[in-house]
């Protein structure tokens, strides 16, 4: 079982988070942007991976991504209605959630408590922490989770129950601000391998481990973008500069899906970057 860490937050961290409530005006900015339509549209990507025939599952397993809630002042809270109620008709098997949970205090996460409880994902809903939620109390982060039926992976894997034995979700730790660990990782792994990782740059930290489909969030596609998609401002992190939405090949490994993820980080807007939530099914 991961213990949870809960790191120093510097007065100078704490005083920017306040300083940028206070800019967003407790929230009343969010409202405005949100009802003009620039938090963006929430839809739906689709995604299928094919496994070897050897490893071919007994069904296809459906899997639902989501992840970048960043639930507090530069986020309406409205969003997370739409995703949940979107999760709802899928009707998946399976949902993957992929950090940055808060912009800001840990206490922002009750928001998304009820909407993850009521989802329906008989065969497990697990978590991995990002840069925003280890800047403040992620044992606050994961508790919360855990009432709500979400484990939350630290460098761990865990099977699926029957009849998807031979799967297993591999959760690794935030690349920079975690402590990322890929041997611990694939550790108790099965023979299909998802890898859930926050950010592109996790990629960095596989030591050569090897799965079969990944998911990650932390760029926002940008949030604010460029008509072709293109993002204003690049995302922090090597990999994530480049890799910044959408389906990327991996020489040697499977392939990453990077999600523009959900809520907004900062600003509560989003230009040509709309919110997405990942539909994956792996057969």
């Amino acid at each position: 079982m991961s213990v949870p860490r809960t790191p120093y937050i510097p007065r100078r961290k704490r005083w920017l988070q306040a300083c940028s409530q206070w800019l967003l005006l407790g929230g009343l900015l969010r409202s405005l942007t949100y009802r003009s339509g620039l938090h963006g549209h929430l839809g739906v990507t689709r995604h299928s991976v094919r496994l070897p025939e050897r490893q071919r599952l007994p069904r296809p397993l459906k899997i639902a991504f989501a992840s970048d809630f960043h639930a507090g002042p530069s986020t309406h809270p409205a969003i997370f209605d739409e995703l949940f109620a979107c999760l709802q008709r899928e009707q998946v098997d399976l949902l993957l959630l992929g950090g940055d949970y808060v912009s800001g205090a840990a206490r922002y996460a009750e928001v998304l408590c009820a909407g993850l409880a009521a989802c329906h994902a008989p065969l497990g809903k697990f978590a991995v922490l990002g840069n925003h939620d280890l800047a403040t109390d992620e044992t606050c982060i994961t508790e919360l989770f855990a009432q709500a039926g979400v484990q939350m992976l630290v460098n761990r894997a865990v099977g699926l129950p029957a009849p998807f034995g031979q799967v297993s979700v591999c959760g690794m730790d935030e690349a920079w601000l975690g402590e990322a660990n890929a041997r611990l990782t694939f550790a108790r792994a099965g023979t299909v391998r998802i890898l859930l990782v926050h950010a592109p740059d996790g990629l960095l930290k596989l030591s050569g481990q090897r799965y079969h489909i990944g998911f990650a969030g932390h760029t926002h596609g940008g949030q604010i973008a460029l008509p072709d998609g293109t993002p204003l401002v690049r995302p922090l992190g090597p990999v994530s500069r480049v890799h910044y939405h959408g389906r990327i090949p991996v020489p040697g490994n499977g392939d990453l899906i990077v999600s523009r993820g959900v809520g907004c980080s900062t600003i509560p807007v989003r230009l040509n970057a709309d919110p997405e939530l990942v539909i994956c099914t792996l057969q």
